[in-house]
Parts: structure tokens; sequence; C-alpha cells
């Protein structure tokens, strides 16, 4: 086994005479989550790994879909090993990814190993499987084969890029290059009624017309969808910026600087569009001109600004990018990418009652049905002609986590004025899981601001009684176990996933959730068992992040057990945080000036550390403790 660095040490002398309730719920938590990922494996996977899943993809006008739905389910597996889920969950997430990704080749889904072509608001949910298992097998040689693949199909010289105009050339593309328009049927109306609640994109051009005329009219239908490929098809769009993840992922693995030199040469190619700009455009032709397929708007590329999600898709892509361009540049000034489109939103919103609400509400549905007053402050999600529109709470993920990554007091005040604004009860934790397993930003930021002292345990409540629900949902599934959902109830296995995450990244790690549509982890901080060299908190360890101003984090440690355990903490995700002193409980602070430290609990003790560091002095990297000499 090899040898950990050096570091600093501390040991914990106070005796737990009665183990502290968040201490008790947090390893329960941990216990009920190794049961259920096992509960999901029986009931929805073949022997060899694969989703059991006896329909096809791949075939109709809706031909490209599909590919994220079969990783999703899967996706913050690898999370919870990294927290200290243990070596199980890994083994099994790598061994479903192999198998599903045999699986979707065999449907002809994917390319060299990878999405032969689909936007990046759906292929950046389908890679955070791929990313969590880089970052817990970083020698893997698979891994790293195919991560640097997969990136280089963006580089220079890759089929994506163009280098002269600084554009990926399409807004479905991958490893197979551009593919042009939004299905292998040319010019065809590709969108279903699930999306009538969206309206169409392009409702100013003379092909448009109502939902229901073009679907009932095959040549109309055809007219619209040739605008819709000249028009949306081809060129530049924003959430490309998720694709930087792929390049970001080569260089964590790697070291090759010309993987960082793409994330800082794409996103800062977005950069140099806001310049001048009152909003952070959406679309780009071949030729990197704002609007040159849309007769000068900055509004209206696929996933963009207009349609379907707004600033959904075009903040989540925006911070995605930002965050991997500071990651590997150090320059924080990338992130007036991400806070433009929150400030701009902001700007527009205006008091409104919880009926007048539109779409992507439904995160927010218990929170306003106990306001007491009749109406809160909500924020337009899109644009088009007519002005902003689609009107909704502010998706709290992004504003907290911009500051998570800056801890600049102008984010810090931003979170603050959506709060005193808000009408609704920013403590309350209500138990509800979307698939992106985010939504209680809220009552953690009240926690971490002193107005929650209650937050761990109702959150850890909270997680063990979902996490309970899931399980009882796979038990009495009714779809036949033989064969599996059809295409159309591929979200089946996401709705029924029974991980969960954001409560352990908040409360041990001191993180939100990471993002959804391809983002990065970014965590606070990070263990590792110093004994059994494994990832995340050793067995019969808890951990609670109290604090994490600016100035120190806090952070407290049981150990539960009759066994002494050792934990090492690392600064960031990647050791790009520098440790710099540390006390232990109300003693003074003496240094670390390091990457680690190390914290020795006795069995059953509890300690308090007190940590300063300098944010982002050093190198990122997916080394562990133990292999950084």
């Amino acid at each position: 086994m090899s040898v950990i660095p050096t570091a600093p040490t501390v040991s914990a002398t106070r005796t737990l005479t009665t183990p502290p309730t968040w201490a008790v719920l947090e390893r329960d938590l941990f216990t009920a989550l190794d049961s259920a990922w096992r509960v999901f494996t029986e009931r929805y996977t073949e022997a060899d790994g694969r989703l059991i899943f006896r329909d096809t993809l791949g075939v109709g006008l809706d031909g490209r879909d599909g590919v994220d739905d079969f990783y999703e389910p899967f996706f913050n597996w690898p999370t919870l090993h990294l927290l200290g889920g243990g070596q199980d969950i890994l083994d099994a997430a790598h061994r479903h990814w192999r198998a599903v990704t045999g699986q979707l080749a065999g449907m002809g889904m994917l390319h060299e190993g990878m999405e032969r072509g689909y936007d990046w608001f759906h292929q950046g949910e389908g890679m955070l499987l791929f990313y969590g298992l880089c970052l817990a097998r970083p020698d893997d040689a698979e891994l790293r084969a195919l991560a640097t693949r997969f990136a280089d199909f963006y580089l220079p010289g890759g089929p994506n890029y163009d280098p002269a105009y600084r554009v990926i050339r399409a807004p479905h593309n991958g490893s197979e290059g551009p593919r042009w328009g939004f299905s292998d049927e040319e010019a065809y109306f590709p969108w279903s009624l699930a999306l009538r609640p969206y309206g169409l994109p392009l409702d100013w051009i003379d092909e448009a017309a109502p939902f229901d005329e073009l679907a009932e009219s095959p040549d109309r239908a055809r007219a619209y969808g040739r605008a819709m490929w000249d028009r949306m098809g081809r060129g530049d769009t924003l959430v490309n910026l998720a694709s930087t993840s792929l390049a970001a992922n080569a260089f964590l693995l790697t070291g090759d600087r010309r993987y960082a030199d793409w994330v800082a040469e794409y996103a800062g190619a977005w950069r140099d569009r806001l310049t001048g700009s009152e909003v952070l455009p959406d679309n780009a032709g071949l030729t990197g001109v704002v609007g040159e397929y849309l007769d000068g708007r900055w509004y209206g590329g696929h996933y963009g600004w207009s349609w379907p999600h707004g600033l959904h898709s075009v903040g989540m892509a925006a911070l995605v990018g930002a965050a991997n361009a500071l990651l590997v540049t150090g320059d924080p000034g990338y992130l007036d990418l991400a806070r433009n489109p929150l400030d701009v939103t902001m700007r527009h919103g205006e008091q409104r009652t919880a009926a007048q609400m539109g779409t992507l509400g439904r995160r927010w549905r218990p929170h306003l049905a106990a306001m007491p007053a009749d109406t809160t402050f909500m924020i337009p999600q899109r644009r088009d002609d007519t002005g902003w529109f689609d009107f909704t709470i502010m998706p709290n993920q992004l504003t907290v986590s911009l500051w998570q990554l800056t801890r600049d007091p102008a984010d810090h005040d931003r979170v603050e004025r959506l709060r005193a604004l808000s009408a609704w009860d920013w403590t309350a934790v209500h138990t509800q899981r979307l698939k992106d397993e985010a939504g209680h930003e809220e009552p953690w930021w009240e926690y971490l601001a002193g107005r929650n002292p209650e937050f761990p345990e109702r959150m850890l409540r909270s997680a063990l009684a979902t996490c309970a629900a899931k399980v009882a949902q796979i038990e009495n599934d009714p779809v036949d176990p033989a064969t599996g959902p059809d295409t159309f109830g591929i979200h089946h296995w996401q709705d029924h996933n029974p991980v969960l995450t954001e409560a352990l990244l908040q409360l041990t790690t001191g993180s939100p959730q990471v993002l959804y549509n391809g983002g990065l982890a970014h965590l606070h901080v990070r263990y590792h068992d110093a004994d059994t060299h494994q990832a995340g908190l050793p067995a019969d360890v808890a951990a609670l992040v109290s604090d994490i101003d600016p100035g120190h984090t806090v952070i407290e440690f049981a150990n539960l057990g009759g066994t002494p355990r050792s934990v090492i903490v690392q600064a960031g995700t990647y050791a790009e945080h520098r440790l710099d002193t540390v006390s232990v409980d109300d003693q003074p602070a003496h240094p670390v000036d390091g990457r680690y430290l190390t914290v020795r609990l006795p069995a059953q003790t509890q300690v308090r550390v007190t940590l300063t560091m300098t944010r982002r002095a050093d190198p990122p990297t997916y080394r562990r403790p133990w292999d950084d000499q």
C-alpha cells in the first residue's frame, strides 16, 4: 500500500456520552442507502448489469433521444461512494456503466463509446455517471482512454469545433461530429405533445402556426421543420458550454494543458459574446455571429432563452462552463457568464401568485402551498419577441452554487436579496425528490446563516423518508420485471432511483448538489479513510459542516463505533485549495500549510475542527492523497 504524504494530525479527546442525533441519523442514512441501491439493482437490471428493457431506441422521428435516460438512474452512485458509501456501490456503478454502454451500442445509439450526436442539455445529464467514475477511479486505464477520446471530439482537429470562429458547429453534436437538425429525417416537425406546455420555438417565422395545426398538417409541419433546421439546426448554442466538462475531466486525469486551454478558449468565446451586451446570448452562427440565422436575435437558439426552459438550461450551462473555466485557469472573470442570466432575470422579476407560476414550477408547489402571503417574487425564465415571460421561482441551486464557487460578497448578497423578496418559508424542509435530487438549497442556506439550527436533523429524516418511499415504490412496482418499461417509459428508472446524496453533500462536505446538466463535482471539503485508503468517511464516522464562512470552515466529527478511525480532510474536490491553519475545539490555531489534515478519532469520541484555507492555491488534480508524493 502506498504511503500517504506527511500531514499534520489532530486528535479527538471529547468522549461521546450521548451520540448527537444528527450523527446517528447520518450513519442511519448511509446504512439505508447501502441497502436501497441493492434493491434497485435486483429489480431493474440484468445479471450483467444492463437495464431490463425489451423495447428499442434509435427508431422513428425521435430516434436521437434516450441515451441519457439509461445512464441517469446511476448518476449519483459514484458520489455516494466518494462520501463514504463503500466500495460495493462504486463497483456496481462501474459494472452498470459498462453494461449500459454495451446495451446502447447494440441499439446503435453510440459511436466509439459515446453519444453519436444530441443536445448538451441531455448529454450533460448522461455524462454525470462517467465523470463520477473518473473522479473515483483516476488510475483506471479504460476510463482514462475514453475520457481523452471523448474530449478530443471537441478540441481543435476534432469533428465538432471550428477554431477559426470558436464555435461548436451544431446544437446536436457528439462522437460523429455535427448531427445537423433535430432528427435523422430531414425537415420534420419534431415536437411531441409532451412539449405542448412550452409552446413552439421560432413562433415569429412565416412557417409558424398553432401547435395543433402543425400537428395535423404534414405539409405545414415539414415546412416549419425545414425552417427550424435552417435557423436552429446548425451553428452554436449556449448549452454546448456543458461539453467543457469533457475537456476539464480529461485535464484532471492527465494534466495535459491542451484540454484546459480549450476550455478557456471556448468559454472565452461566449464571454466575448457577452461583452458589451446586456444579456448573455444563446446562439451564434457558423461564423460566430450572434443571431446569424435568427435575424439578429440574441435569443431563439436551441435550448436557449425562448424554448423550452429558458433560464433553467441557459443558467445551468453558463454556470457549468464558467465553473470549468475557473477550475482549469483560476480566473474568476469567467463567472460573469453565470452571473449575467441571474441578474438579468432578477431585474425583470415581479411579485406573483402561485396560480401565475409558469412551467417548471413543480419543485416549489409545496413551498407556495404553505405560504401565508398571496404573492411572492418570481423571475421570468424565457424571452421572445413579446418580452420576458414564463415566471417562476428562481432556481437557487444556481445562485447558491455560484456563491459556493466564489465566496464573493456580491454573490452572497444576491441570495440574500432573493430571500428578502420571498414570501415563503426558506427554513422548511419538504420531503420531495425530482430526478436531479436538488431543491433544498434554501433551508441549507438558512442553516449556514445561523437561522435554521434544526436543519441537519430535519434534512436527514427527510432523506431517510424519501429513501424508504423509493424502496417501497420499487417493491410494489407494477411494471413487468421481465420486460421493463417501453420506450416512452424510460424515465421510470430515474424516478425510482433510491440513492440520495444532496443531504450528505450539504452536511458532510459543505457543498450543494452537483449541477445536473453536466457539472463536475465542486466540493468544499472531501474525506478519505486514512487506514483503508478508500474515499469518503470511514465506517461509524459522521461529519457535520456547520459553517463555510469565507474566513473559516467548521466541521464536527463523531466516531460512533468502538474502533478507532482516522479521517483525511482534503480542501476541495481536486485538492485545489490549501489548508492554512486548524484549531481543535477551543484551542489556539496552528499551521497546516498543505493539501491534507488527518483527524484521529478514538472510539466513541467527538471533535470540532476549525479550518482556514487559501482557495485555488494549487493546481487541481484527481490525484488522491496516497498518489500525491
